[in-house]
C-alpha cells in the first residue's frame, strides 16, 4: 500500500510524472466512486514486516525500561526514550516504515514523560514533602508536559512523523490546562472546571487540525496526515467533556430528556463531519449515543431488546452514513457559505442514489 505522501515523494524524486500520479488518483477516485480526500488515508500498515518490527520493537523497549527500573525509577523512562529514538534513526529516518514509526513515537514521547515521574516518584517527597499544595502540584504537572513537548517537537523536526505534532500538542493542551488550575487553585468539586478546561483546550486542537487541513485540501501530502491524528486527539477532548456536562458520565440511568439532548449532540457531530470530511467526531461520540438510546428504548418499553434495537438503529444508520456519505457531504456543504466551503476538502458531484 502506497500513501499520497508516497506517491508525492516518487513526484519529488522525479520517479514519476505529475501527470501520471494524478491519472492514477483520478483512476482510483473513480473506481471508488469517491475522491481521494475522501478516504481519510493514512499509513498504519505498509506489510506484516510493520507489525514484526513494532512487536520486536515493543519488547526491547520493555527490556530496557525493566533494566533501567532496576537502576532508578527515571532511568526506566530515559532508556525507552533514548532507544526508541536510537531505533528511529534507522526504522523511521531510513526505512520509513508506518507502524512502527507511531510506536517508537509514542514510546519516545511516553519515555520522556516517565522519566520525570519516576524522579518525583523517588525524590518527590524530599523536595516538595508529604503534602504538596495542589497549585505547586499543577505547576509540576505542567512543567512535565512543558517538558515532553519540546522533546516531540525536536523529534518532530528529526523524522517529520505526523503522529508526532499530535503527540506533542496533547501535551501543550495537559500543558495549559495544569497552568490553569495552578493560577485558579483546584475546588472541592473540580472536575466539572478540569473538563471544561479540556473541553476548551480540544476546540484549540480542532482549530489547529483545520488549520492542518486546510493547507492540503485534497489531502495529497504529509499535512493532512498530522491533520488526521489531530482530529484523533481533538475528538475525544471535545465529545467526552460535552457528555460529561449533560450528565452522561454519571453513571446512573439518565433521563428522555437528556438521551434526546445526546441524540441531538451527535447529529451536530455527524454534520461537522461531513463538512470537514473527518470521521473521529462520530467515533469518539459513538459509545454515548450509543448508551443514550438503550435508555430511550428503555423508556418507551422495549426492554429487552433495547440493546439490540440500539445496535440495529445505529449500525445501520452509520452504515448508510458511509455509502452515500459524498452525496450527504455535498448536500451540507452546499449550505455552507461560499469563503468557509471553500476552505473545506473539495466536493465532487454527488452520484446518484439508486432507486428503491
Amino acid at each position: 500500500m502506497y500513501s499520497e505522501s508516497d506517491l508525492q515523494a516518487a513526484v519529488d524524486a522525479k520517479v514519476m510524472t505529475p501527470e501520471a500520479v494524478a491519472a492514477f488518483r483520478a483512476h482510483i477516485a473513480s473506481v471508488r466512486a469517491a475522491p481521494g480526500a475522501d478516504e481519510e488515508s493514512f499509513r498504519l500498515i505498509t506489510g506484516f514486516n510493520d507489525i514484526f518490527v513494532s512487536i520486536a520493537a515493543v519488547i526491547l523497549l520493555v527490556a530496557v525500561a525493566w533494566i533501567g527500573q532496576s537502576i532508578h525509577t527515571a532511568l526506566a523512562g530515559i532508556f525507552v526514550a533514548g532507544s526508541a529514538w536510537f531505533l528511529a534513526e534507522y526504522f523511521t529516518r531510513k526505512r520509513r516504515m508506518a507502524l512502527p514509526s507511531i510506536v517508537l513515537v509514542l514510546a519516545f514521547a511516553g519515555g520522556v514523560f516517565a522519566s520525570m515521574v519516576g524522579f518525583l516518584v523517588e525524590h518527590g517527597e524530599a523536595i516538595f514533602g508529604n503534602r504538596p499544595d495542589e497549585t505547586v502540584g499543577a505547576i509540576v504537572v505542567g512543567a512535565i508536559a512543558l517538558i515532553t513537548a519540546s522533546a516531540t517537537w525536536f523529534h518532530w523536526r528529526r523524522f517529520m512523523v505526523p503522529i508526532t505534532v499530535a503527540a506533542g500538542t496533547a501535551a501543550l493542551a495537559a500543558t495549559a490546562v495544569a497552568l490553569v488550575l495552578s493560577i485558579t487553585g483546584v475546588p472541592q468539586d473540580g472536575e466539572t472546571l478540569v473538563m471544561s478546561l479540556v473541553l476548551v483546550a480540544g476546540l484549540g486542537v480542532f482549530a489547529l487540525a483545520m488549520w492542518w487541513d486546510r493547507s492540503d485540501r485534497v489531502r495529497q501530502t504529509r499535512r493532512s496526515d498530522v491533520a488526521f491524528w489531530l482530529h484523533l486527539l481533538a475528538a475525544p477532548m471535545i465529545a467526552h467533556p460535552i457528555f460529561h456536562l449533560l450528565g452522561v458520565t454519571d453513571g446512573g440511568n439518565i433521563g428522555s430528556g437528556a438521551a434526546v439532548l445526546v441524540v441531538g449532540v451527535y447529529i451536530l457531530f455527524g454534520i461537522i463531519a461531513l463538512a470537514i470530511d473527518r470521521r473521529a467526531l462520530l467515533v469518539s461520540a459513538l459509545a454515548y449515543v450509543l448508551f443514550a438510546l438503550t435508555e430511550l428504548f428503555r423508556t418507551f418499553g422495549a426492554v429487552e431488546l433495547n440493546v439490540a434495537l440500539t445496535a440495529f438503529v445505529i449500525g445501520s444508520a452509520l452504515l448508510l452514513l458511509s455509502a452515500f456519505w459524498q452525496n450527504a457531504r455535498s448536500v451540507v456543504v452546499g449550505f455552507l457559505p461560499a469563503n468557509l466551503a471553500n476552505q473545506l476538502p473539495a466536493t465532487i458531484a454527488p452520484s446518484p442514489i439508486p432507486a428503491s
